[in-house]
């Protein structure tokens, strides 16, 4: 009998939990919300034997007071596959949908801290202990909601089979960085096109800009070092079973420099392993949608 796939979905309170347990109901999950967790045992034993085909893939979304046992109880048993969604968004972000929508925190619910911004310090720290490398994180900071259905169907389509995915995120540090990723790579020592006046107005999806970063020397030496770190690298998260791997390239305004080398490493690998890239500071209209 095929093992049971349950998704663990937890993280900042407000940063769409709700929203994603929505998207993976309309995926076909059987999702469940606030579920006791004195009721745990009950339920990992009910996803475990029983035949009832609902069980199959299952969504839980969780707290941080009790993602700990969730955890523990759903990977202590047998026949169960479990993936972790962690999302999250700065703090700032937090704070205004907080204050926007007028919602209460849970942790101000409960008198467990006094203002939401230690509300959120405190939720934060709760985390720290038990985050691992083999979750998969969301940084909602800056999707709408076709972007984060996008996302959360890339990586639980019950129809793709389980494999190694990379994606490639280019971002302007002056916007703040995506909390997501597992590896964060700083290109503002490179050549900067922003300097060329008639190389500002356009992108790193443009041609003119793509070579004039690309030929440079400092380029060149950089990128044959980072390939030799990113090839090794891979093939080890393949042989350690991890599924998805987020790459970050971070410029200053994120136009130029990191654009370049992002749509660089997308092409580079998208031939070895399942690629996504992503511009996330580049205006609507110079979006490139190849991703």
């Amino acid at each position: 009998m095929e093992n049971k796939h349950v998704v663990l979905v937890t993280g900042m309170s407000g940063a769409g939990k709700s929203s994603v347990t929505s998207i993976l109901e309309d995926m076909g999950y059987h999702c469940i919300d606030n579920f006791p967790v004195q009721l745990l045992s009950v339920l990992a034993d009910l996803i475990e034997h029983t035949t009832d085909p609902r069980y199959a893939n299952v969504a839980l979304s969780t707290s941080a007071q009790d993602f700990p046992d969730f955890l523990r109880g759903l990977k202590g048993g047998e026949g169960i596959d479990v993936q972790v969604l962690f999302l999250d968004a700065s703090d700032n972000i937090l704070l205004h949908r907080y204050k926007s929508t007028r919602r209460t925190h849970p942790l101000l619910v409960s008198n467990t801290v006094n203002t939401l911004e230690e509300a959120i310090q405190v939720e934060r720290h709760m985390f720290v202990q038990h985050k691992d490398a083999s979750f998969i994180t969301i940084d909602t900071s800056f999707l709408d909601q076709k972007e984060l259905k996008e996302k959360v169907e890339k990586y639980f389509s019950r129809n793709a089979a389980p494999t190694f995915s990379i994606s490639f995120i280019s971002f302007g540090y002056k916007n703040g960085v995506p909390l997501d990723a597992d590896l964060m790579i700083d290109v503002r020592f490179l050549p900067n096109p922003y300097w060329i006046v008639d190389l500002r107005p356009y992108s790193g999806n443009d041609k003119c800009v793509y070579d004039y970063v690309m030929q440079k020397p400092e380029t060149q030496e950089f990128l044959k070092r980072l390939l030799a770190f990113t090839d090794y690298a891979f093939a080890e998260y393949v042989k350690e079973g991890k599924n998805h791997f987020t790459v970050a390239i971070g410029c200053t305004g994120g136009q130029h420099r990191s654009v370049v080398i992002t749509n660089y490493l997308f092409d580079h690998y998208r031939q070895t392993y399942h690629c996504y890239k992503e511009h996330r500071d580049v205006t609507p209209l110079e979006k490139d949608n190849d991703a």
